[in-house]
């Protein structure tokens, strides 16, 4: 327990299963260890937490406004267009995928600068080639993107069907281009204008 505990708090990135098993054994189960140790900081600030494919320590959110209060400006933040939002959900949903297919899916082209936007943030990396005519790149999201929205696989996605049925999403007006302005920096997608026109931006803590 307690080489898996320091293994996990020394490391900068979230530590995969396979790792700990090289520690510990392939015979120990590492559930039953992860369980153990959380158990055991069960009361204190901080968890461990599954994310991007392993696990990590994090505090937990109600002690978030405190450490906002002592680190101030030293956070390091991206904010995100709704727009670009959106665009980060679908590559999410259905990659890998192409920037046209991405336009195709909007009616509406996606710039080339809200795609390097998003790459800048570390969310997405490019994939393996199309086997479209030209083999133009696909787009794929990152373990950046998992841990930043708290998700130990893309399987912990919410339920496409399941956000549809809420009203939080709808396909239908995704498809008939029923979307924030700013996915295109104009006709002909001119590399030197800005996408991120929309003003209604989303704050993610990197």
């Amino acid at each position: 327990m307690n080489r898996v505990e320091a293994t996990i708090f020394a490391a900068s990135e979230p530590v995969g299963r396979e790792t700990l098993a090289r520690i510990v054994g392939k015979s120990c189960s590492i559930d039953l260890l992860i369980d153990d140790i959380r158990e055991e900081l069960r009361g204190r600030p901080y968890d461990l937490v599954a994310v991007a494919g392993g696990w990590k320590h994090l505090t937990r959110p109600a002690y978030a406004d405190a450490i906002r209060t002592a680190v101030g400006g030293a956070e390091k933040a991206t904010d995100l267009t709704q727009s670009e939002v959106l665009v980060l959900m679908c590559i999410a949903y259905f990659q890998p995928i192409t920037r046209g297919e991405l336009s195709s899916f909007f009616g509406k082209e996606i710039s080339r600068d809200l795609i390097g936007h998003l790459r800048g943030a570390g969310l997405i990396a490019s994939g393996p080639r199309s086997p479209q005519p030209g083999a133009p790149y696909t787009y794929v999201t990152t373990k950046g993107f998992l841990f930043e929205f708290g998700l130990a696989t893309l399987r912990d996605l919410p339920d496409f069907d399941a956000l549809e049925d809420a009203g939080l999403l709808s396909k239908e007006k995704l498809l008939a281009g029923d979307i924030p302005a700013g996915l295109s920096s104009g006709e002909g997608d001119s590399e030197g204008e800005d996408p991120s026109i929309d003003s209604e931006t989303v704050e993610i803590d990197i």
